[in-house]
């Protein structure tokens, strides 16, 4: 008799989870509290990496529409001075296929796939140790019981509280996003300073950051060290004075960077937060975690990576039919846990460099990475 197996939301760890296992015929059901896969934006870019993301796509059978989906060109990168000087300006060779990029909303739909997915089905709380298996309740008031539970449901995870007591911490860093449409016919000056990749300007504990996504859409973020509450006070959909409190922290800086902050529509304000670099929790039978249900980490390129590959990785070691599966699960744990600490560690490091006193250190960072 199979494992009865939810799916605890949608993002890149659980339907790549879900997608493998529904490859190897073992069914799972995904809930995911949004109504509807368009129900809000996706968000911007991702590159996947050769050894993480392409890998797990891969052990799903997407790898070739991956590539056929995906941008090798916006693996660019430009680094300038707040002055406007051009400190780097890398890009790849035509076959480079390290990290090439592609938008969230793509790569969600091409993991949905056949998937069974609940939409609008909130989890408010995970029970494990009931006589039925797991019970997972709903916002809606149901509850329905499992043979196992993933937790892939992010930062703010429902299930996270059924292994570990451990909450997500501010960073120290705050990151407000805009975005830029058209970019390529209304604003050609931005196109060409962004490239076909990221553009990337550091100064002292501040940044701006440009990401190309497809389709003339220009993902741009401002980064900077504040305390949590900053511009707090502002009403969310103010784009005006979130404007002005954005052009006041970077007063000075070349007015082309500016340029990119001034012609943003909307923003939104996100403080980074993270789990400690080592989150770990005792096993409790029925229920694991995923991304950043698990270990959220600085967004430097690594979580959904990590994500996706964990999610591969168990779905494998299940679908290959253990004779104890919660045995299976334990050793995955031990395994993913112990790859998600260094990349923890080497992520929370990167961020310290990249959001510093000094700017020099997010250049080294790049020279650093690229010299590897």
């Amino acid at each position: 008799m199979r494992q009865r197996i939810a799916v605890v939301g949608s993002g890149p760890a659980g339907l790549t989870f879900a997608r493998v296992m529904h490859r190897h015929d073992h069914a799972v059901t995904v809930f995911e509290r949004d109504p509807a896969p368009d129900a809000r934006p996706p968000g911007g870019t991702l590159d996947l990496h050769e050894e993480l993301g392409q890998r797990a796509l891969d052990k799903a059978g997407l790898l070739a529409e991956f590539r056929a989906l995906s941008r090798p060109e916006g693996q660019a990168m430009r680094i300038l001075a707040p002055d406007g000087t051009v400190l780097r300006d890398w890009r790849p060779r035509r076959d480079e296929q390290a990290n090439p990029e592609i938008d969230r909303g793509q790569l969600r739909d091409l993991l949905l796939g056949p998937l069974d997915v609940r939409w609008g089905r909130g989890v408010v709380r995970v029970l494990p140790g009931q006589p039925d298996g797991v019970r997972v309740e709903f916002a809606d008031g149901r509850a329905e019981h499992f043979d196992l539970v993933v937790g892939a449901d992010g930062a703010w995870s429902k299930v996270r509280p059924a292994v570990s007591a451990a909450t997500p911490h501010y960073s120290g860093v705050t990151l407000v996003e805009t975005s830029l449409d058209e970019v390529d016919t209304r604003h050609p000056a931005l196109a060409r300073l962004v490239g076909e990749g990221s553009l990337a300007v550091y100064g002292v504990n501040r940044a701006v950051v440009a990401q190309r996504n497809s389709g003339g859409h220009v993902k741009v973020y401002a980064q900077f060290r504040a305390p949590l509450d900053w511009a707090a006070d502002l009403d969310p959909g103010d784009a005006a004075a979130m404007r002005a409190r954005l052009l006041a922290l970077f007063e000075g800086w070349a007015d082309p960077v500016l340029e990119l902050l001034r012609q943003g529509a909307e923003f939104a304000r996100r403080p980074l937060h993270v789990l400690p670099v080592a989150h770990t929790w005792t096993h409790v039978p029925g229920v694991t975690l995923l991304g950043d249900a698990a270990h959220l980490m600085p967004p430097l390129g690594a979580g959904a990576n990590l994500a996706m590959l964990e999610g591969a990785e168990l779905a494998e070691c299940l679908a290959a039919g253990p004779a104890d599966p919660d045995a299976a699960v334990r050793a995955f744990e031990g395994r993913a846990g112990a790859r998600a600490a260094r990349w923890a560690a080497l992520t929370t490091a990167g961020l310290e460099r990249l959001v510093s006193e000094d700017p020099a250190e997010a250049v080294a960072l790049f020279d650093e990475v690229h010299a590897s």
